[in-house]
């Protein structure tokens, strides 16, 4: 099974909520700030990756865990991912997308906008990661219900 956690950004609530499910953050504690911002991709990506699928890891039953920047277009890209699936004869259930964008606070959008849109890095990052601290439990949550979805 392909599990892809997707968002406007592509690159603080999905992947957290990737690095949860692949067991590299807590799922029943808030890590520090150095651990959210030790993560490879987070407040990272560029313009470049948006629609791009990043492949994150495989998880404890062999699903393969994926991120996606999908900006503000979340419908046409599941349908797009669905579409594939048929295309390659695979069975679309396979296909597990998973929106983080509900966990996403005004600190994360701002901080994310300023980081990452604007290139404000050195004022943007802290506050986005601010943010996702704030946010966590709620994107763990998103990760158990994933996990008690997909557990076999």
């Amino acid at each position: 099974m392909y599990i892809i956690y997707h968002d406007v950004g592509g690159t603080h609530s999905t992947v957290v909520a990737a690095a949860i499910h692949l067991n590299k953050l807590p799922l029943d504690s808030v890590p520090s700030k150095s651990e959210i911002l030790n993560l490879p991709l987070f407040d990272r990506l560029e313009k470049k990756d948006i629609g791009r699928l990043i492949f994150h890891g495989k998880d404890e039953y062999g699903h393969s865990i994926y991120t996606i920047s999908r900006q503000y277009s979340p419908r046409l890209v599941v349908n797009a991912l669905q579409t594939v699936a048929d295309m390659i004869n695979k069975d679309k259930n396979e296909i597990l997308c998973v929106d983080t964008s509900k966990t996403v606070n005004n600190l994360m959008r701002i901080g994310g906008a300023s980081s990452r849109r604007l290139g404000l890095v050195s004022f943007g990052r802290p506050i986005v990661t601010y943010g996702t601290i704030k946010a966590y439990p709620q994107i763990a949550t998103i990760v158990k219900k994933t996990k008690l979805k997909i557990a076999h």
